[in-house]
């Protein structure tokens, strides 16, 4: 693979890159940044987990005029949470740049305060087509500056009915501008989109490294004994972080509290959650400091989680583009993986449609599960919520310092830090726990009180 470094980018860009782990090239980074950084417009095909958000991201960041305070470039993605986490990428990879104002447009947030936004500007949007569309009817938004419109996960905007938003949102934009179109697969349809958003675009594919990477094996269990196996499931692998799909709202709550009554740590996520619930399920997930997140479709794609050791059908998905989304989750970035479905015997359809798809599945029985007794199914971090956040110009580094220098925790015994506009987390090892809340409860941190919680 190649490095950062061999792309024309500025030095400080590719420190900043660097400072973040960011040293060698995922494949669809190697076969579109030379094209995007030439300003090259791009169709490619790469799965959730692949890199592309980084791939999409260098050349909006390094081609960003910050002296310019217009809106340069308009990422659309097909839900929430997957804009939040490309615009919180995009504040990453552009740090080295003082003053980059990313704004997020999406639904399950209030409106006014986005309209706010937009009135004092920003130089780059990142929204679902449904809230930006709603912007651009209501003339809250300004495009003639814009020089970069990128489309991800196209494929999953066309299943949830985007079209006719994508293409009026495209009347709105200048027709000088480089386009990118990123989609897990070629379905029906993305074909004429691309032919309606990209001009002479270059075509890249990654194949698909899923089925290579991921073992499945697949047990025919009974609703009755589904829940009793997953503690076995889990220690058998010894997994310490472990993603459960389950197709409804109601089963999802349901399983979640039955771990419960097992002793087990869960976290649950679905859309009946308001927007900051979900973001504090993901941020806690994300910071292992759960074991177990019990999840709908809602998190099958789009989630930037990395290293997560199993995932778990529970309900067996309802195709197999969805189950390969599903699996996906643990084979992030090229990393192998492991992924458990269960199923019922009036599932047998189900499973041949599988075996035709997948030509490496394992099939195994329930009584085989042996339970691991020397693994803990547990996490080795909590997490603590401080109120306060980018708004109150409270830093990772001003809580990772008052962590260290003012309470005098070794950085080892500090995790993930996620700043928001109106709060921060920040995860601590168990055992240093207490005396990081009640050490932060009692300490300015940059001269304020905050309010801190364990989470």
């Amino acid at each position: 693979m190649s490095t950062f470094n061999k792309l024309n980018l500025k030095d400080e860009f590719v420190k900043n890159l660097d400072s973040l782990e960011y040293k060698q090239m995922t494949k669809i980074q190697e076969l579109s940044l030379p094209h995007t950084l030439d300003n090259k417009d791009i169709i490619a095909k790469a799965k959730t987990g692949s890199g592309k958000t980084v791939a999409f991201s260098i050349p909006i960041v390094n081609k960003l005029d910050v002296k310019k305070f217009k809106i340069q470039s308009l990422v659309l993605a097909p839900t929430r949470e997957l804009a939040n986490q490309i615009a919180q990428e995009i504040r990453k990879l552009s740090r080295h740049i003082h003053n980059v104002k990313v704004l997020t447009l999406t639904g399950g947030v209030p409106f006014k305060p986005q309209v706010a936004s937009l009135f004092h500007g920003a130089h780059i949007i990142v929204g679902t087509p449904g809230r930006v569309l709603q912007h651009i009817k209501e003339e809250n938004i300004n495009f003639e500056s814009l020089n970069t419109f990128v489309l991800d996960e196209a494929d999953k905007m066309l299943d949830m009915g985007f079209f006719d938003d994508i293409k009026l949102i495209i009347d709105e934009l200048p027709k000088q501008k480089q386009s990118m179109l990123f989609s897990a697969t070629y379905e029906e349809g993305i074909e004429s989109l691309a032919s309606f958003v990209l001009n002479e675009p270059i075509k890249v594919e990654v194949e698909d490294e899923e089925k290579v990477n991921i073992k499945q094996v697949l047990y025919k269990a009974d609703e009755a004994v589904k829940t009793s196996i997953l503690p076995s499931l889990i220690s058998s692998n010894e997994a310490n972080t472990t993603l459960i799909f389950c197709n409804t709202k109601v089963k999802c709550d349901e399983l979640a509290d039955e771990l419960y009554d097992l002793g087990l740590d869960v976290l649950t996520l679905h859309s009946d959650l308001e927007q900051r619930d979900r973001d504090e399920v993901i941020t806690l997930f994300a910071s292992k400091s759960y074991p177990i997140l019990i999840a709908t479709d809602v998190a099958s794609r789009g989630l930037h989680i990395d290293d997560i050791d199993l995932v778990i059908n529970y309900d067996l998905a309802r195709d197999e583009k969805v189950h390969t989304h599903r699996i996906g989750r643990t084979a992030r970035a090229g990393k192998g993986g492991m992924a458990i479905s269960l199923y019922e015997a009036w599932e047998e359809e189900k499973i041949e449609d599988l075996k035709e798809f997948f030509d490496d599945i394992k099939f195994d029985e329930v009584s085989n599960i042996i339970e691991n007794p020397s693994f803990k199914i547990d996490s080795d971090y909590r997490t603590l919520f401080i109120n306060g956040g980018k708004k109150q110009k409270l830093r990772a580094g001003d809580i990772l310092g008052a962590l260290t220098a003012g309470l005098g925790l070794e950085k080892t015994s500090v995790g993930k830090i996620t700043s928001y506009d109106f709060c921060s987390y920040v995860a601590v090892k168990k055992e240093d726990i207490k005396k990081a809340h009640d050490g932060l409860s009692n300490k300015r941190i940059k001269g304020k009180y905050f309010r801190v919680f364990i989470k």
